[in-house]
């Protein structure tokens, strides 16, 4: 059976010795954040996660949710007392102000213990972070009524929350919606229409689901210009706000999926159900994207929390399990084999998932702290920088992390041999579950584009050459180190391949858009080692300052080594990445449909 330890040691390195998290004292939320909360709360949420959720995760894939004759949907069995803990702990409203029921705490604090979380129990976590989404979009766009009608109720956990957006003949392409609202003559619109693939779209465990559904209000323009948003929920709320009146909305059915059995993907019926506007009448886009953001990052940690739980587990099966001798000498004679993490091979997949595991880790936290920044500080500058490179990074974050999530899960599968392919291992359904957070969210494909398309040339490149000069100056700074030098040097290589990508583009994809589609997927890639990359450079200078001040822990050593191996084995993928970009798109387009 897996197993799941929560990584709290490496994240409060990184926050602490890396991040700095103190410096953020000034702000709302980190001054309640101190150290000693901070420890308690990244225990507590292990605890959680080890002792609560995690027993739930075999139990969630076998049994899945059931849909009733009447519409209703059962979780698994194990489901609602955990959920019964987590609300009672207050997780869900960890980082939602205090004036709603929150407890005001920093974003990248929530971010820390959701990884925890989403390893423990992937699909279980999709019902808190699909609410989260929701409450982040009430809170940008909602008026006071609305915020005070529904998120404490939310942020409690009573209530749950969904966003709809697709529909049986369209996912990214929103402006092909039908899903159509008409005035009800009183504030509020008939909705009417299907929805498919709505994660939590019914279940059992709260009592009462909030819908946002994107509709389009008659007479509205075509396209995406004429999408508005709405609050539908399940039951309608009466005069003293609690659940009233069935809404006319109904779950037709749940899918059938390859994994995330545990939660509930529904097609859901809307059938002339009250709903209320979420924003301006013809703004829908602009408010879910404030939940589609969130989600962006939320899944980029699903793929990180999957490549972690993976990791684990086959490095644990890699110490046990014996087979074959070194092949430089048997290292335990006493016995008829070695253990197969002597083999170099073996060594490879986790040095590759451990690097790339620790490397994200620092990556996401170190976004979730620009979010923290843009959303709280009262510098504007401040604010505009750490706007910009959240904007720019949730594509990298959302495409790398979930690809190599799930790379990753087969990795660890592979260790495993044939014991990884027969499910009471376990790792056939981090597979399996893996694989989703590369698909919902917008594909991986559209984040590519979305940060070639729209994320480099928006605001003229402002974002994309801040990245550029920090991490330039960070090598710049370290230069003479002789100690960071082996980091620095392949750092700069990758930041160069990077820089000339991105002037290959501003060369070439104006011209010929096909050539900034051909290379979108390499260069989210390549802007991810990047990115990963610093942060290994800033975890290995932090290592190194620990050690010199005569810190003796085997983590320190243990990350320069680590570090050392993503620069060396990792960080040289940058120039195949490269290689492809500058190919361009004749190649790729030359054939004719008929071909394939």
């Amino acid at each position: 059976m897996p197993t799941y330890r929560a990584p709290v040691e490496d994240t409060r390195f990184i926050l602490n010795e890396v991040l700095g998290f103190e410096r953020y004292a000034n702000l709302p939320g980190f001054s309640d954040a101190t150290g000693e909360v901070l420890d308690a709360i990244l225990s507590e949420g292990a605890r959680l996660s080890e002792e609560v959720v995690q027993p739930t995760n075999r139990i969630g894939d076998l049994e899945g949710c059931v849909r009733h004759e009447d519409g209703s949907v059962t979780t698994p069995s194990a489901f609602k007392d955990a959920w019964r803990q987590y609300r009672e702990g207050g997780w869900l409203g960890l980082a939602v102000p205090a004036e709603f029921g929150g407890q005001g705490l920093p974003y990248a604090v929530h971010t820390a213990v959701g990884e925890f979380l989403v390893s423990a129990n992937m699909a279980f976590m999709m019902y808190p972070g699909l609410t989260q989404g929701a409450i982040a979009a009430i809170l940008a766009h909602g008026s006071d009524d609305q915020k005070s009608a529904y998120v404490p109720k939310m942020t409690e956990g009573a209530w749950t929350g969904t966003m709809n957006l697709t529909e049986p003949h369209c996912g990214t392409d929103l402006g092909l919606l039908r899903t159509k609202a008409v005035p009800a003559g009183d504030g509020s619109y008939r909705i009417s229409g299907q929805k498919i693939f709505i994660s939590a779209g019914e279940h059992d465990l709260s009592d009462n689901i909030i819908h946002l559904v994107l509709a389009r209000i008659e007479g509205a323009p075509e396209g995406t210009k004429g999408i508005s948003l709405f609050i539908v929920p399940k039951f309608l709320p009466d005069a003293s706000g609690e659940p009233g009146e069935r809404n006319a909305l109904s779950c037709g059915s749940i899918e059938e999926k390859m994994g995330i059995h545990g939660n509930a993907t529904c097609v859901m019926n809307y059938d002339e159900a009250t709903g209320w506007l979420l924003g301006a009448e013809n703004g829908g886009l602009k408010a879910m994207f404030v939940m589609m953001n969130e989600a962006r990052l939320g899944v980029g940690m699903q793929g990180l929390a999957m490549g972690e739980v993976a990791y684990q587990n086959a490095a644990a099966y890699a110490k046990e399990r014996l087979q074959g001798r070194s092949l430089s000498g048997a290292k335990d004679p006493e016995k008829k084999a070695d253990p197969i993490i002597v083999h170099p091979d073996i060594r490879r997949s986790l040095m590759t998932m451990k690097s790339f595991n620790e490397g994200g880790r620092a990556l996401l936290l170190w976004t979730a702290i620009q979010s923290d920044l843009a959303h709280r500080s009262s510098d504007e500058k401040e604010r505009e920088v750490a706007d910009d490179l959240l904007g720019l990074m949730t594509p990298v974050i959302k495409g790398v992390l979930t690809d190599k999530g799930f790379d990753h899960a087969v990795m660890a599968q592979q260790v495993f041999g044939g014991h990884g392919y027969i499910e009471e291992h376990g790792m056939s359904q981090f597979v399996r579950d893996a694989r989703i957070a590369m698909i919902y969210e917008g594909a991986n494909g559209i984040q590519a584009l979305d940060l070639v398309g729209r994320k480099l040339a928006q605001n003229g490149g402002r974002a994309v050459q801040a990245f550029f000069k920090e991490v330039g100056e960070f090598c710049e700074t370290n230069r003479a180190d002789e100690k960071m030098a082996p980091f620095t040097k392949h750092l700069k290589k990758g930041l160069n391949d990077l820089q000339a990508a991105t002037m290959w583009l501003v060369q070439n994809a104006m011209a010929k858009p096909d050539n900034a589609g051909a290379a979108s997927t390499d260069y989210m890639h390549l802007f991810g080692l990047v990115a990963l990359g610093y942060m290994w450079a800033r975890m290995v200078k932090a290592a190194q300052v620990k050690l010199a001040e005569g810190a003796s822990a085997a983590l320190y050593e243990s990350k320069i080594v680590t570090g050392r191996y993503f620069m060396e084995r990792v960080m040289p993928e940058t120039s195949a990445h490269l290689a492809r970009i500058s190919s361009g798109a004749d190649t790729m387009m030359a054939l004719p449909a008929e071909a394939f």
